[in-house]
This record gives structure tokens, sequence and C-alpha cells, in this order.
């Protein structure tokens, strides 16, 4: 038998950023050619350090890396992929103006004298896209492509800059189950031909299905290396938290109340003319949580920018507790008791620069609570900071520290902590796990339910099919800005059914859709 070659090897990698964090604590990494290896962990575990330190976006404080045997000091991305070493981000590198084969050969473009030679760089692109069975059209704009193709355009890039060793960040984070079979495939080929994969995931199952190997990070040391076959998802999440995780989502049957949340024939319209929505119509009622499931780009974004007063819509209706909200602002609607667990964290749900308690108060500072005729309540606004830290178990040094040198799990909880404390009736969460490790996942999921079974309304928009499926009681799915199907119990469909949905591949009869209208 062939002895295994080892291309890369980490030893004893510590990095100490300047604020004296330590985010990785001596910690040994090596992959083998041919082989796809998950590295799994909690969110502020290390990973991103360490992978950004393979790609040379970082500087190690003190250790070594090895490349193909080779001492080896990576200074920049550039060298990196010099080297041989691509990455592909969770959030793709790509300019939605130019076509696929643009930019594939964006900085490395092939010339003729000193023009580009487009036409040999658009056969580059068809072989190599037709080498690995990757179906996509190179002459195609970037804005034409669904999610699954941009993704094999990132692939496709970094395969033309020569990569043998790829990095993939939450490969499949926004996929349907059809577009991560075809992407398994695709990878799995490429693993075949000799390519060495990196493959970053909170998704234990799909680590169990795709990986030889996996190194669990843990609070920046590594927990060790293992054969995938030899461990289960319940071995991994306990070594990656170090306690015992449920993975299953636990919850009672639904105690249904009255609509709280009621939206007619809504039509929003693009700046590109297009419709976002067509004459969306759905109930969302109390003790209940209603799944939204689409591909990214279905109307999601807008729906949610409607209800929450982020966007104006162009006709239809939407009624919150029996308040028509067309001119209502967001402080208007957040006095209707609803809550926004935005999609970006980072961008929508905090301030960066400002302090964890800060950021959990930033809707209340001017109640009664913390400030009486202009004058700040010092001593609650501490209090209440060291009280939602412990409640909602967010890791940090103390309250007073900025909210961006959290873990991303852990600012999502300080998100958390600011818009379930407010006694909500609806809470519209939108991605609320995105990017967040099992313990945090858990964390999240059981306020969820917590709040439902407390008689409040939960709209949950996730592309993680896992969650939609384990949390709502019922389910709609979006495409092309309409409703596609309706589901009243979850429980009777399957994460492929969904993928069809969402692809557009099926569709329900009007006559199976219009009870999403229920309460109407």
């Amino acid at each position: 038998m062939e002895a295994k070659r080892e291309v890369l090897r980490m030893e004893n990698i510590v990095k100490v950023y300047s604020n004296g964090v330590m985010a990785n604590k001596g910690i040994n990494f090596s992959i083998n050619a041919g082989e796809i290896h998950a590295l799994s962990g909690e969110n502020g575990a290390g990973k991103s350090t360490l992978m950004k330190i393979i790609f040379g976006e970082e500087q190690p404080t003190s250790g070594d890396i090895y490349i193909n045997g080779q001492k080896t000091v990576i200074t920049s991305p550039q060298l990196a992929i010099k080297l041989g070493i691509g990455m592909v981000h969770q959030h793709f590198m790509l300019v939605s103006s130019m076509t696929v084969a643009e930019n594939v050969i964006l900085g490395v473009e092939p010339t003729k004298g000193i023009l580009i030679n487009m036409k040999h760089a658009i056969k580059q692109v068809e072989e190599i896209a037709e080498k690995y069975n990757m179906n996509i059209n190179p002459k195609m704009k970037v804005e034409d492509l669904t999610v699954g193709q941009k993704q094999k355009v990132e692939i496709l890039k970094a395969l033309f800059r020569g990569a043998k060793i790829l990095i993939l960040d939450e490969p499949t984070a926004v996929l349907t189950p059809q577009e991560t079979t075809e992407l398994f495939e695709e990878l799995k080929r490429l693993r075949d031909s000799g390519y060495t994969i990196i493959f970053i995931s909170h998704k234990l199952n799909e680590v169990k299905e795709l990986c030889n190997r996996i190194t669990i990070i843990r609070h920046g040391k590594s927990m060790g290396v293992y054969d995938v076959k030899t461990v289960t998802e319940q071995d991994i999440s306990n070594l990656m938290v170090g306690r015992d995780v449920i993975l299953n989502i636990e919850k009672s049957a639904p105690k249904i109340g009255k609509t709280t949340i009621r939206v007619s024939d809504l039509t929003i319209i693009g700046e590109n003319g297009k419709h976002c929505i067509n004459r969306l119509s759905f109930s969302l009622r109390e003790g209940e949580i209603l799944g939204i499931a689409g591909v990214e780009g279905n109307g999601q974004l807008e729906l949610v920018e409607a209800l929450t007063g982020l966007r104006k819509y162009n006709a239809g209706s939407i009624e919150i507790c029996g308040k028509e909200i067309s001119q209502c602002n967001v402080k208007d609607i957040r006095k209707l008791a609803v809550s926004h667990i935005p999609e970006d964290r980072m961008t929508t749900g905090a301030a960066p620069s400002l302090s964890i308690t800060e950021n959990m108060l930033s809707d209340k500072i001017s109640s009664n609570s913390f400030s009486k005729h202009g004058i700040i309540n010092k001593r609650a606004i501490k209090q209440y900071g060291i009280d939602m830290v412990k409640q909602y178990q967010i890791l940090c040094k103390n309250p007073d520290v900025s909210i961006d040198s959290l873990s991303g799990g852990n600012i999502q909880k300080a998100v958390l902590a600011r818009e379930l404390s407010n006694n909500p009736k609806i809470i519209i969460a939108d991605q609320p796990t995105r990017g967040v490790d099992v313990g945090a996942t858990e964390f999240i999921h059981k306020r969820l339910i917590n709040m439902r079974d407390n008689k409040k309304s939960v709209l949950l928009i996730s592309s993680d099919l896992n969650e939609v499926l384990g949390l709502s009681d019922s389910i709609i799915v979006m495409h092309e800005g309409r409703i596609a199907a309706y589901f009243p119990d979850a429980a009777k469909i399957t994460e492929l059914q969904l993928g069809g949905y969402m692809l557009g591949i099926e569709k329900q009869s009007e006559e199976e859709i219009k009870e999403v209208r229920h309460g109407q």
C-alpha cells in the first residue's frame, strides 16, 4: 500500500494578538495529499486564525510551517497561491458585473501582446470546468448565477491559479441539499485527482459523509486528530464543546393562538425594476415558529426588511398586531413589541466599537429603568450587563469589553440578549445561527423554543434546512418572490423534498398554498 504523503504540516503554532488574546496555543496540524480533512471547533476556537496563517493573511507569533517537507514562511496570500494553496471564503469574493471567465482569470489574465486574450481565457476556463465536471458557462455574468454556481466559480478561480491545497470555509452554508450533493461529488473528484481539501464546517453530518480525517480545536488547542469513521457526531460535538450537546431539537406540540402578523398580496419591486416579492400572503400566529426556507436571493431579505421597517413596499399590506405598518418606521414597529435578530450580526446587529453592555442596552437606554430626567443610572446599567452576560452565557473578560473582541457565537448571544429581553410578542429571526458553533446553536434554539412556548410568535428565516425542519412548526418555501410551497406540519417534509421546491423543480398548486393564509 502506498504511503501517505504529507503536503502541509504546522508545528506548535502560537498566535497572540496585540490585545493579548491568544487565538492559537501550540497547535499541531497536518494534512496528506489526496484527502479531505475536516477542521471543526466552536466559534472563537482558533480555526479561522489557523487558516489565515496557512493562507498568509496572518503571521504566527511562533511555530513552523512545512509545505511538502520544506520549512516555509508564508508572508502573504500571493505567496500562498504561488505555493499551491487556494482559499474559498464563506462570503464569495466575486465581481458580480463580470463574467465567469473574467472572474476566474482576474489578476492572472492570459495576454496576446498587450491585450487580454479573452478567447484563450474562455477556452481555458471551459477545459478546467469540463475536467472536474463543473457545469458552468464561462460567458455568463456572475450576477445571473445561482449561489451554487458562484461557489463553483470560486473553486475554479483557485484551481486556475494552480492550487493543490484547497481551504473551503463553511462551503455548504447557503446551499440546498441538491447543490450540496453536487458539490460533494466535485470535491471527491478533486480528491481522487490528488488534490487536498481542508473542509471547515459546523455540519457534523457532512463531515461524516465527506471527510477522511478530522482535527478538532477547542479554546485554541488541538483536541486531537481522528479518523472520521471511528467517531460519532456526538463524539465530535462533545470534543468541540467540552460537554454533552443535545444535537436533536426537542420541543413539545405547539399551542397556537391568534394571528400576530398578516401579510396580504405584498409586492416589492427592486432597483432593477424586477419583482423581489410578488403578491406574497401568509400569517404568523402566537405560539408558532413559522420557518421560511429558500435559496438566498428569492425575496427573504426584502420580506424581512419590509416587516421590520427597513424597506417600503410597493403594494399589498402588512398588519402587525392589527396595525397596518406601511407608514411606520423602525422605532414604530419595535414599539409594537417586534424584535429582530438580523442576518448580519456585525453590520446590522451590533455596533462593533461599542461594549457588550452598550450593544445589549442600545434600545433601552431611554427607559425609566436606566435613566430618569436625563440622568443615567450607571449602577443599573452595569448590573444589567452583568446579568445578561450570565443569563445568555456570553464568554468574555467582562461586559465592558468591545463586542468585536468576541467570537461570532458570543456576539450572536449578545444580540439575542438585547432582542429577547424586551419581552417581545414577535421575534423575526433571520439566519440566527449562521456561522455559529454547535454549543451556541443549541443555546439559541432553546431560547427560540422557550419564546414560542411562552406564546410568542417566531418567524424563522434560515438557509440551514436542519434548523428549519427541526425548529419550525410549519414551513413556507419561497422561490422567485412567491410561495412555492406551504407545509402546515414541518415534521412531514424532508430536506430533499424542501430542496426541490427551493430550486423551483417542484411547486404546489394554489389550492395547497392558500392554507398559509390561515387567520385571514
